[in-house]
C-alpha cells in the first residue's frame, strides 16, 4: 500500500541581521511563519546553518507538521553569503533534510519581488542587492558580501561612519553632529570605537544606518556625502544592468527607500513596490522545485 502525504512548502530568507522561515500547504497558503538569528554563511557558516535548522523546526512544530508528513516538506533556503554551487552544496549537505534546495538570498529576495514578471530590483538592508530580470534570466551586480561587496548597505553605511567620525576625531576634517552623536555613543573614545569595530557582524555596522538617513534628511554634512555616495554606487549598478529611462525599479529593504530622494530623475519614473517579501519568493521556489520532482517522478 502507498502512503499518501498531504505535500508542503517551506521557504527560509536569512542574512546579516537574521532569518525567516514559513510553511505552507502545496497551494501556497501560508500556515505558519517564525522568525530566528543571524544566518550569513560566508560571515558565520556553523551558526548561519543551526539558525536555519532551529527555523525550519520551529516553524514546522508551529504549523503542526508531524512526523507523517515530514517526508512531503519541500524546502527552499535562500541565504546570505551562498555565492557558488560548492557553498549550496555545503549548506544543503549540512540541513537533515532531503526535499532541499538552497540558493543565496539575491534569489528568493527577486522571485518575492518581481513573481515571473520583468524589471529592475534594488534591495538595501544590512546587504545590498541590485538585480535585473528579463525574458526570466537573471543577472545581478554586488550582493558579494561585506568583506569586499555591498556598498550603499546598512552594514557599509555603518563602517564609513565609523571611519568618518575617526577623521573627525584626528582632525582631519571637521566634526558635524552626526559624528559627534556616533563618538558620544562610545563614551567619546575612540578605542572604544575601534573595539566594537574588530568584533562587529555587518548587522552590528547595520545599526548605525539609521542614524546617517536621519542626518542626512536633517542637512547634516557627513550624513549626505554617505547617503550620496551610496545612493550614486546604486545608480551606477543599475547602469551597469542597462536600465533605461521609464524601466520598472522595484525597491525593498530597510535601507531602500531611503535612498529614492537621492537618486536621479530617470530611476525614480517608474518605481513599483515589491509582489512580495523574500520569504515569499522562497515558497515559490519550494514550490517550483516540488512540482519539477513530481514531473521526474510521473
Amino acid at each position: 500500500m502507498t502512503e499518501s502525504y498531504e505535500p508542503f512548502l517551506i521557504g527560509v530568507d536569512g542574512g546579516g541581521t537574521g532569518c525567516r522561515a514559513a510553511l505552507a500547504r502545496g497551494n501556497g497558503q501560508i500556515l505558519a511563519q517564525v522568525e530566528g538569528g543571524r544566518a550569513n554563511v560566508a560571515t558565520d557558516f556553523d551558526l548561519a546553518v543551526k539558525n536555519v535548522a532551529e527555523v525550519i523546526a520551529n516553524v514546522a512544530g508551529k504549523g503542526g507538521i508531524g512526523q507523517s508528513n515530514s517526508k512531503a516538506v519541500s524546502i527552499h533556503v535562500g541565504l546570505a553569503g551562498v555565492i557558488s554551487k560548492a557553498v549550496s552544496r555545503k549548506v544543503a549537505e549540512a540541513l537533515p533534510y532531503a526535499l532541499i534546495t538552497v540558493t543565496d538570498d539575491r534569489v528568493v529576495a527577486v522571485k518575492g519581488a518581481l513573481g515571473d514578471d520583468d524589471g529592475y530590483f534594488m534591495s538595501v538592508g544590512t546587504g545590498t542587492i541590485v538585480a535585473s530580470k528579463k525574458a526570466g534570466e537573471l543577472h545581478n551586480v554586488s550582493g558579494w558580501g561585506f568583506a569586499v561587496s555591498d556598498q550603499a548597505s546598512g552594514a557599509w553605511l555603518g563602517r564609513r561612519l565609523l571611519e568618518k567620525t575617526l577623521l573627525c576625531y584626528d582632525r582631519i576634517q571637521p566634526h558635524t553632529e552626526l559624528t559627534l552623536a556616533t563618538l558620544a555613543r562610545f563614551e567619546g573614545d575612540p578605542n572604544e570605537l575601534v573595539a566594537f569595530s574588530l568584533g562587529a557582524k555587518p548587522g552590528d555596522f547595520g545599526a548605525f544606518a539609521p542614524d546617517v538617513m536621519h542626518a542626512a534628511k536633517a542637512g547634516d554634512q557627513i550624513g549626505l556625502e554617505l547617503t550620496n555616495e551610496g545612493a550614486d554606487y546604486l545608480q551606477s549598478a543599475l547602469r551597469a544592468l542597462s536600465f533605461d529611462k521609464g524601466d520598472r525599479l522595484c525597491v525593498s529593504g530597510g535601507v531602500g527607500k531611503h535612498y529614492l530622494p537621492y537618486l536621479n530623475a530617470k530611476f525614480k519614473e517608474n518605481v513599483i513596490d515589491p509582489d512580495g517579501p523574500p520569504i515569499e519568493g522562497a515558497l515559490r521556489l519550494a514550490a517550483e522545485a516540488m512540482h519539477a520532482r513530481a514531473k521526474v517522478a510521473s
